[in-house]
């Protein structure tokens, strides 16, 4: 009985293929968050600076894409579990850069009045259309062009470029500052950077077209023949991959609200911190403290395959739990750039024992046929509900004066992930990337065991 993806047999080609998927997953990763780094500047070219608003719309339209992003979880993990996951990949990013440039060259407010911000949404509705893609996707091939046994190391670079991205946004914005005003920024430094994403995402196209494919070639023989109808199935997910998807979204909620609370709120408190003095040294902060934690993912996931993925997702969830009150509490009273770094770092840290794996943890729960979709769309709905919303009620909060709530709120959520991860995870056990063919045996047992009993 044969295997359904390719099991790499070479470290040099699997480093190969890592390198390539991740490229566009750095891209891609650089167009989402350069709208959070830039938001501040760009706020007044779509919202009137008198509407005291303003800022909780900004971050509204940034929670509002992530409605999009199980829409495209389940349109291109479909695709990539029927026609491949190098295609998929090139796709997405594709929709990405288009998006992008279509920002960089947005007219105002002052232009077409309300037509600007309809113009904005539209872009950033896509945007989350092609993420929801991409995570799914890139998530199933760098899980899977890893070589067993070092498939930890290898597949935490899906957040090296993931963290990269932000890293590189925040670079952008450092330059910037140094080199022109804010005014300069405000009118037309955030049309660069939007359209910086927008023409790297053209070298990654061609980068992407490139890697080796993950599926077999007669798995998707099968499927162009019409003989693999169980492929990107949304009814064989749901009626027998149900647990897997369910243990996804539980897996993810903790790790995505703490994620944008700690990687993209944080940074945006140290801002703000120190926007009244120097611009510059928050900028630097979280500049520095990014680049941690994107150096840390390897790291991360060396070490779990050391140890176990569930004894790094235990090490997030108990760290979460203690550390959320302290990062929101105490950040926005810094003064002293040393002390804000370190509360940020520590934050960070935590953080990596989620993100360095979480990615192979999830394409490990689910078989190949449906494993993009199940990954990408476990991802996205958790992601939407906990994720994106993050900042936003992070926002509101502290115009309610509520913050204490906000905290509460990320607290609970990470305990009940932390449970999960608990009961419901093993650290030594077969899984659908490592033993398929065990895992396949094993599935057929208990349906005949299931037949038997009715």
């Amino acid at each position: 009985m044969s295997t359904t993806t390719t099991i790499p047999t070479s470290l040099r080609r699997s480093i190969s293929n890592t390198l390539k998927g991740s490229a566009g997953n750095l891209v891609e990763w650089y167009d989402v968050y350069v709208y959070s780094v830039f938001a501040v500047y760009f706020e007044s070219q779509f919202f009137s600076s008198d509407d005291k608003n303003s800022t909780i719309y900004v971050w509204a339209i940034f929670a509002v894409t992530f409605l999009m992003r199980p829409i495209g979880s389940w349109f291109f993990g479909r695709f990539a579990d029927r026609y491949g996951r190098r295609l998929s990949l090139t796709v997405s990013v594709s929709l990405m850069a288009f998006c992008s440039l279509i920002i960089a060259f947005a007219p105002t407010a002052e232009a077409i009045g309300v037509g600007a911000v309809v113009i904005l949404v539209f872009a950033r509705l896509l945007q989350g259309f092609a993420t929801g893609g991409e995570y799914g996707t890139s998530a199933t091939y760098m899980s899977e062009a890893a070589m067993p046994g070092r498939r930890g190391f290898l597949s935490s670079f899906h957040y090296v470029t993931l963290v990269g991205g932000h890293v590189l946004a925040q670079t952008t914005l450092l330059i910037m500052v140094l080199t022109l005003d804010e005014e300069a920024i405000s009118t037309w430094g955030w049309r660069v950077a939007f359209a910086i994403g927008g023409v790297a995402a053209v070298a990654v196209f061609w980068m992407r077209r490139t890697m080796d494919e993950s599926l077999e070639k007669h798995v998707l023989d099968d499927t162009k023949a019409g003989r693999a109808k169980d492929s990107g199935s949304m009814s064989d997910l749901l009626v027998n991959n149900w647990r897997p998807l369910l243990l996804c979204f539980a897996i993810t909620a903790g790790g995505t609200v703490a994620f944008y609370t700690y990687s993209v709120t944080g940074p945006n408190i140290v801002k703000t911190a120190f926007s009244g003095g120097d611009v510059v040294t928050g900028t630097v902060i979280n500049l520095i403290a990014l680049s941690a934690l994107m150096l840390m993912q390897p790291l991360g996931g060396w070490l779990s395959d050391k140890v176990g993925r569930k004894s790094l997702l235990v090490f997030f969830g108990v760290g979460g739990v203690l550390y959320t009150w302290f990062l929101i509490t105490m950040l926005p009273q810094q003064t002293n750039e040393f002390a804000a770094f370190a509360i940020l770092l520590g934050g960070f840290v935590i953080l990596t024992g989620y993100t360095s794996i979480n990615a192979l943890v999830k394409a490990q729960l689910f078989p190949t046929h449906v494993r993009a979709l199940g990954v990408g769309l476990g991802y996205a709905l958790a992601n939407s509900l906990f994720g994106g919303t993050a900042p936003l009620l992070y926002a509101g909060a502290q115009s309610a004066e509520q913050v204490p709530l906000f905290i509460v709120y990320v607290t609970v959520i990470i305990a009940a992930s932390l449970a999960v991860y608990v009961f419901a995870l093993r650290n030594k056990a077969p899984n659908w990337l490592d033993d398929e063919l065990v895992m396949r045996e094993a599935q057929q047992q208990k349906s005949r065991e299931t037949v038997v009993a009715r």
